[in-house]
């Protein structure tokens, strides 16, 4: 097995809440506003209102909801990447272990150099009893989709490296081969990894890469989103990684995730301390609905604290 991973030049591990928190937009594939676009309009409003990123959502059937249309991300990133400048773009996150590695790797580099160098993978495990695993005969286990995980990441980045690379895993096998060309970012596409904290399995493997993405667990082991992180977890999980982290790399804690309240100086107070706990992004969710009001909830661009 070869892989290169060269380590980042950054100074420090977590970027400091000093440096200023990046506001994203968190847009669901499915829906009357799902389609790609619809999508590439909403990225250049929100490049335009200054938002710093636009992430989409990754299903097969959005949200098991069989009966509202959804669409592929993939395409969507195509078409966002396409009609913006600046925007960072990626998944939020994509079920890995779904897909075939080397496919993902084909396709995020061409979606790194469609954009300019602007893309980011989040990555996780999805939900086993979805229809998106059970109906489709993917793996429903939770360990053995996390090994998939782990395994499809070596994956993905041994053919970034763009030099001959092999792999002999329990779920992946490959004879050497060179993918060209290489990522436009060096040296790699960010990887964000999802799940639920405080469990262990999530948080151990995003240390390993860019960034956490975490939501709020129900409880230690359960895959129930109960909301976004509070500071206290926040700063938990800064002090997790500084402490598992073996390289002196940029990671990013990306918190958020929710549609924006009403109160809106109260949510400025929410994201200044999630900041000053060490959030490095904001990430504020808009769900499915009339594409009228998506547009407005775009165009008044982020709750900024600085």
């Amino acid at each position: 097995m070869t892989a290169i991973i060269r380590p980042r030049t950054v100074a420090s591990v977590v970027r400091s809440a000093q440096v200023r928190v990046r506001y994203g937009l968190n847009l669901p594939t499915g829906g009357a506003a799902g389609d790609a676009r619809t999508l590439g309009e909403f990225a250049a409003l929100a490049e335009a209102a200054g938002w710093d990123g636009v992430f989409l959502e990754d299903y097969l059937v959005y949200q098991d909801r069989q009966d509202i249309p959804t669409y592929d991300p993939w395409v969507a990133l195509a078409v966002m990447a396409t009609r913006t400048q600046r925007l960072r773009l990626g998944t939020e996150v994509t079920p890995l272990a779904r897909r075939r590695p080397w496919k993902v790797a084909r396709e995020t580099v061409t979606l790194d150099h469609l954009s300019g160098g602007r893309l980011v993978l989040g990555v996780g495990l999805g939900v086993g009893s979805a229809i998106d695993m059970a109906h489709f005969g993917e793996q429903t286990d939770n360990r053995r989709r996390a090994d998939q995980l782990n395994e499809a990441l070596e994956v993905l980045v041994g053919l970034w490296s763009g030099e001959p690379f092999s792999y002999a895993g329990a779920h992946y096998a490959i004879r050497e081969t060179t993918f060209q060309p290489r990522p436009v970012q060096q040296p790699r596409i960010p990887i964000w990894v999802g799940g639920g904290y405080p469990n262990r399995g999530p948080m151990r493997r995003a240390a390993r890469w860019d960034g956490a993405c975490l939501y709020r667990a129900e409880s230690p082991g359960s895959s129930v989103d109960v909301g976004s992180l509070p500071p206290d977890n926040i700063r938990a999980l800064k002090r997790f990684v500084e402490r598992e982290r073996r390289a002196s790399t940029e990671f990013d804690i990306v918190v958020g995730g929710r549609k924006r309240g009403e109160d809106w100086e109260r949510e400025r107070d929410t994201i200044r301390a999630a900041a000053d706990a060490g959030a490095t992004w904001w990430i504020e969710w808009i769900p499915p609905g009339d594409p009228g009001a998506m547009r407005m909830a775009i165009e008044r661009g982020p709750i900024r604290i600085d």
